[in-house]
């Protein structure tokens, strides 16, 4: 945010504190002039205004972290505003991300520094750096922000991290920034997906063409499942116990059952466009966006019968989607840009321009713990 500039947000907390003192004045004077039920009044009008003012933080907007591979940084999105509020440096080539509301904190993985940044939701400042092997990709949070799992793509290791354990950049690095497991999985793991159960996590090995799933308290894979030619996303339906393999070489969607974590089966298989590389619930849940780069198009899957509904064009090699309410936000790598769209037509809202090579992979939107938020990427 440039200096002097104010966000709508900060300008409305303005407007309501000056009512506040304004009220309070009136109650004043109003007693002084022995006019009780006027004070009483007045002072009952203040003091909802002054409940008012506090609500702000706790129903504000929650943010968007977008990752943009070419110019190095994140930009943060306030979603009240639909607009760039600052621009974040982190490390080489970021690309994958996570918002962990209750964390407070954002994780972006920087494969080309070896590192994950970690930035704090309330300041939108980095943290702290963590060493993260040769190559992390994709990363995720687990429900509760305690832990954060991060894929490195070079080592085929899943790594884990404390979520909110962190030290002053520059600080001497210790256990706060050391994995806390390094576990092995298949070959080039690619995206990652926190399940709802403590200590399992899912992981797409792309080169293996399987997803596994990761027991993190005993340190090794449960079971695996050949999906689709090379998974790289994967998305986690929780209330329906499902798992979304992204399968950017076979063009469909690998639907697992993912109700037992000792089992992992394909119930059905979606054909969609060329390259599909991000997924997201929207609309409560009934709908899932998936982007597809090769065809710069966008799929909407109908969630129960899971039939393709609609296909969205006039993208630009999207890759990151997530939801917010009735709003999905697709990312455009090669056009450096958000598209805004309403969650149920899938109509064009508005754009909004990022840095070089947007890619935002993985649950971007979030805010702190207390703000309000109907994110879904899904979002931690």
């Amino acid at each position: 945010m440039k200096a002097g500039e104010r966000t709508l947000r900060e300008r409305a907390a303005d407007v309501l504190a000056d009512s506040v003192a304004t009220a309070f004045a009136k109650a004043v004077a109003a007693a002084k002039a022995s006019c009780l039920a006027t004070a009483v009044v007045t002072v009952t009008a203040a003091w909802g205004l002054s409940l008012l003012l506090a609500s702000i933080s706790v129903r504000a907007e929650p943010f968007a972290y977008i990752t943009n591979q070419g110019s190095h940084d994140v930009s943060v999105i306030d979603l009240a505003t639909q607009k760039v509020i600052t621009t974040v440096p982190v490390g080489k080539s970021p690309a994958g991300v996570v918002a962990s509301s209750r964390a407070g904190r954002v994780f972006v993985s920087n494969p080309d520094s070896k590192t994950i940044s970690v930035i704090d939701m309330r300041t939108q400042k980095v943290i702290d750096t963590l060493p993260a092997g040769d190559g992390p990709v994709g990363i995720d949070a687990a429900p509760d922000g305690s832990r954060l799992y991060a894929a490195d793509w070079y080592t085929n290791r899943l790594l884990v991290f404390d979520a909110k354990a962190a030290v002053p950049n520059g600080a001497d690095t210790g256990a706060a920034r050391t994995p806390m497991a390094s576990i092995p999985v298949g070959q080039a793991p690619a995206g990652v997906a926190a399940s709802d159960r403590p200590g399992m996590v899912f992981v797409a090995e792309r080169d293996d063409d399987s997803v596994a799933i990761v027991d993190v308290t005993a340190q090794k894979v449960r079971v695996r499942a050949k999906v689709g030619n090379h998974p790289f996303a994967l998305l986690f339906d929780a209330p329906r116990q499902r798992l979304y393999a992204l399968n950017v070489m076979s063009d469909d969607v690998s639907v697992l059952d993912a109700s037992d974590s000792e089992k992992l089966t394909v119930i059905a298989t979606l054909k969609v466009g060329k390259a599909p590389y991000g997924a997201a619930l929207a609309a409560g849940g009934t709908l899932i966006y998936v982007t597809n780069q090769h065809d710069d198009s966008v799929s909407v899957i109908d969630a129960e019968s899971l039939k393709v509904v609609r296909t969205l064009k006039g993208f630009g090699y999207p890759e990151g989607v997530a939801s917010n309410g009735e709003r999905i936000y697709v990312v455009n790598w090669m056009d450096d840009n958000v598209s805004v769209l309403d969650a149920r037509s899938g109509e064009s809202l508005a754009t909004i321009a990022t840095g070089q090579n947007s890619r935002g992979f993985g649950a971007f939107i979030g805010a702190p713990s207390g703000a309000s938020s109907t994110a879904s990427a899904t979002a931690p």
